[in-house]
Parts: structure tokens; sequence; C-alpha cells
């Protein structure tokens, strides 16, 4: 599933193509993803032009003097800028047109959400979520105190989006791993200044994926094809029974939340 390196990548290649640009048309070929299709999306965006281009969490939100257009990539899906003469793929669900270019939504699984927002409204989806990670309302002191008295397991915490948004599986395992946290560990029972030191790894596990692309996932390339980077640079998820890049002991690998989860027995506590 796209995280949210690969979400903010994709918000940024697209910007530059359809930023203050109006749309001229909208074909939605395929209605049913993992909910419908708002059905009045084309009547409405149809003539709009695209004021701004923000994401929350993983969910992008393309926005108009009428409202905004709210786009969630599921398990499989992508946003490319596409030409008028490209040819058309197989899943290619919804096409926003404009003078000289689209921009194609594609979803081979149709996990993937499209939602129209009137005005001012907000939606279930996003409007219980925690800060973003790359925010400076998100500090070690907030983790701190959203931890208090919780007996969860600190990597299932840290990927609650209640608590803070977009800290997916992979880089959780990463974030974990360079502050020398366990995942199983309660998050109760971890420090402030722990807490502390959590917080700047998260921030600088996502800025580094976000630099690098994103990770590359099977089901997931950048906006222009090609794929993200990140993985190169990963040092635990994906490497269990591999030596530990800091002492050499083999990682870890076991199942948290029925979740992958990587660590180091020696270097975590």
């Amino acid at each position: 599933m796209p995280e949210l390196p690969e979400v903010e990548t994709t918000r940024r290649g697209i910007s530059p193509h359809i930023l203050g640009r109006k749309v001229t048309r909208v074909l939605v070929r395929q209605p049913q993803l993992r909910w419908p299709v708002s059905p009045e999306l084309s009547q409405v965006l149809t003539g709009q032009t695209i004021e701004s281009i923000d994401r929350r969490g993983k969910y992008l939100l393309l926005g108009t003097v009428s409202g905004r257009v709210m786009i969630h990539l599921g398990m499989s899906g992508s946003l490319r800028i596409a030409t008028p003469q490209s040819s058309l793929r197989k899943h290619d669900h919804i096409d926003f047109c404009f003078d000289d270019c689209i921009l194609r939504f594609h979803d081979p699984r149709r996990f993937g959400s499209v939602f129209w927002l009137p005005g001012d409204s907000g939606h279930e989806l996003i409007d219980f979520l925690g800060p973003e990670p790359l925010n400076d309302e998100f500090s070690g002191e907030y983790l701190y105190l959203q931890s208090r008295s919780r007996k969860t397991a600190v990597k299932a915490f840290i990927m609650n989006s209640r608590v803070v948004v977009g800290v997916g599986n992979i880089y959780a395992n990463e974030a974990l791993y360079l502050s020398g946290i366990r995942p199983d560990r309660a998050a109760g029972r971890i420090s402030a200044e722990r807490h502390g030191v959590l917080a700047t790894n998260i921030k600088a596990v996502l800025e580094q994926a976000i630099e690098s692309g994103g990770t590359t996932l099977r089901d997931f390339v950048r906006e222009d094809g090609s794929p993200g980077y990140f993985r190169q640079a990963l040092r635990v998820y994906g490497r269990g029974s591999e030596p530990c890049p800091a002492c050499g002991r083999l990682l870890t690998e076991s199942r948290l939340g029925n979740r992958s989860t990587v660590y180091c027995r020696h270097c975590q506590r």
C-alpha cells in the first residue's frame, strides 16, 4: 500500500502540471471503487480551477472554490500525468482532463476511493486523524502525553492514525530501530526522553523517504512511472534473519498486530 511518503511524492509530482489549471472534463470509467465514486463528481468539477493540492495523512485533496476532491490510492492505486494522446491501460478508471494533460487515476485492485467534498465540508475518513508527523504539532512531548497508561505495543501505537497519521509498517520498523526501542514494548512504559528520540526518528525516516521518492513496493511506482528508491536504504524492514547493521547479530522477524515486524534483540530494548 502506498504510504505517506509515496502520497507526498505524488502530490509534489502532479502539482506543477495541474495547480492553477481548469478542469475541462471528468471521465469516470469505473464508478465502483472501495466506495462508489461521488456521482456528482463530473458535473460539479468540470469548469473548476484547481487552487490547491494538499495531503492529509494518505489522502490527497484537490481544492477548488466549490469544494475538494478527496483521493485515496488504496492498495495499488496511482496517479499519473498523461497526454490526451496517451493510450488507455486496463484499470485506468478516472481521467481529470485539462487543456493539454490528463491526471489519470489507475487502480487494479479498486481499493482506492474518490469523493467530492462540497464547500468546507469534511469527511469521516479524515475528520478524526491525528497530527501530521512532519508538522511542529507532532513532538516527543506530544507522543509521551498520548502514550500515558497505554498498554498497547509501541509499534501499534505509532501506527494508530488517531495518534499520528502516516506512520505505516515500513517506517514504524525503521524509526523504532533507529530509536533503539523494541516494537513490542508497551507505549506507556517508555520514558519522555525516549519518546523524544522516537518522534525525531519518525520525522527523519519519513523525510528521507520523501527525498528518495518513497519505498518501492510491488504495486507502487512514482507518478512518472519510475520506482521509488528508499528500499535501498532500509535498515531492518524485509531483512529478517540478516545481520543487524549496527551489531552484526541476526535480526528477528515476527508478527505484531498481524504485520511483519523486524528488530534487533540486542540493539532494541
